[in-house]
């Protein structure tokens, strides 16, 4: 039996200060993971750097930003959260259903 698959529409916040990696090769990790729980990218986004409304650490004022549009079965998000958790580049993700 398949699982109808739903679209969703994700922000995250990379962390690449002490990450010699490029932000394109976050993405394509992200993108990897996103795979990993059954999910198809359809579009990516990067919003460019921004500040945040809120410091908590002074030395971290700002991040780049990136939109990632993606289908996938209704347990995605919750699994794709659990496997970026313990990824030192994403620093906060937002996971909303698109339309």
């Amino acid at each position: 039996m398949t699982q109808t698959k739903r679209n969703y529409l994700a922000t995250f916040i990379i962390d690449n200060r002490n990450n010699p990696d490029s932000l394109a090769q976050i993405v394509d990790e992200i993108k990897a993971e996103i795979a990993a729980v059954e999910g198809e990218v359809t579009a990516v986004e990067e919003l460019g750097k921004r500040d945040f409304a809120r410091v908590t650490d002074r030395k971290f004022t700002g991040a780049p930003y990136v939109r990632i549009a993606y289908s996938a079965p209704g347990t995605a998000p919750s699994a794709l959260r659990e496997r970026l958790r313990l990824n030192n580049n994403v620093y906060r993700t937002f996971i909303q259903a698109a339309a």
